[in-house]
């Protein structure tokens, strides 16, 4: 028996579907009758992931580039040599230079009264071989020119670490001839290759042995200022002449005992096309002449040879 209704109690009538419908479309745009625009990702979340890590590559690569073609780079604005003004040290009065084929034609007459911050040209260093089968293809015509124009020469060997160093030093003396009044000999080493810091030491010492019992005058060692530090730093090669690699700077920052230093490979003198390596040597002119090979040593090592 169905339950009377009291009086006067309101009947709530049951809401049709099209009502409920649009209740909902209410609730859901936030009781407006407008719809609300969906929120957009920012742009550099709509790029795609592998595309985002490329361009970030490609900026950091460029970066890198810029930093060192601008400060870094032989060429860079720090070189102040592109513009003709290398940056020349203070305070040293005997100058000189390293050639080798790359300076082509040197006008010898003009170099031997060239002048590098006023002073003239005293000695130069020839590159003469390489490994065991390189002879630089102007070597005899320069270190010829160089003892005509009497100017201080010598002849230098390029270090290949991979190769005997017994055959490079036999090579070496078998093209170069040095003579009394000469500079001593030099071994330019730049490179470890595939050799232990123990094993480059040991070739390089051997080198110098065999060359420096052939001429009876310690070789001069050439190398940069970070490749001794990491290779080469050993009491045995204190007793070398050493000739350093540096630069940048306008005063050296190794602090043991040096002979010669290239300051600059971009400097410029007369009687030479473009580019050349300068350097200056550490003492006075008659100590430069002290240390040339003498003609009574070279006679001594001739007789036991």
């Amino acid at each position: 028996m169905p339950a009377q209704r009291s009086v006067g109690t309101p009947v709530k009538k049951k809401a049709s579907s099209t009502q409920l419908a649009a209740s909902s479309r209410r609730k859901s745009s936030g009781g407006k009758g407008s719809r609300r625009k969906k929120a957009r990702k920012p742009f550099w979340r709509r790029i795609p992931l592998w595309a985002l890590l490329t361009g970030i590559c490609l900026v950091v690569a460029l970066y890198l580039f810029l930093f060192y073609y601008f400060f870094v780079g032989p060429f860079s604005f720090r070189w102040k040599a592109i513009y003709g003004d290398p940056n020349y040290p203070q305070g040293y009065d005997v100058h000189g230079l390293d050639i080798s084929h790359y300076q082509e034609y040197i006008d010898w007459e003009r170099l031997r009264n060239a002048t590098i911050q006023g002073k003239p040209v005293r000695f130069v260093f020839i590159k003469a071989t390489e490994g065991i089968s390189i002879i630089d293809e102007n070597f005899n015509e320069n270190f010829y020119q160089a003892r005509q124009n009497d100017i201080l020469r010598s002849a230098y060997h390029f270090f290949t670490p991979d190769v005997d160093a017994v055959k490079q030093a036999e090579f070496f003396l078998k093209q170069v001839h040095l003579e009394a009044g000469d500079l001593p000999p030099v071994l330019d080493v730049e490179k470890a290759g595939k050799l232990t810091v123990a094993q480059l030491q040991k070739a390089v010492l051997r080198w110098l042995e065999i060359v420096e019992k052939h001429y009876g005058v310690k070789p001069i060692l050439y190398t940069g200022y970070s490749f001794r530090q990491q290779y080469l730093s050993d009491s045995r090669f204190d007793a070398y002449p050493y000739w350093i690699a540096h630069y940048y700077v306008s005063q050296l920052e190794y602090t043991g005992t040096w002979r010669f230093w290239q300051y600059t490979d971009v400097g410029t003198v007369d009687g030479i096309r473009g580019r050349v390596d300068c350097n200056i040597f550490n003492g006075t002119l008659q100590e430069l002449h002290q240390l040339t090979i003498d003609a009574d040593a070279i006679d001594l090592v001739g007789l036991h040879n």
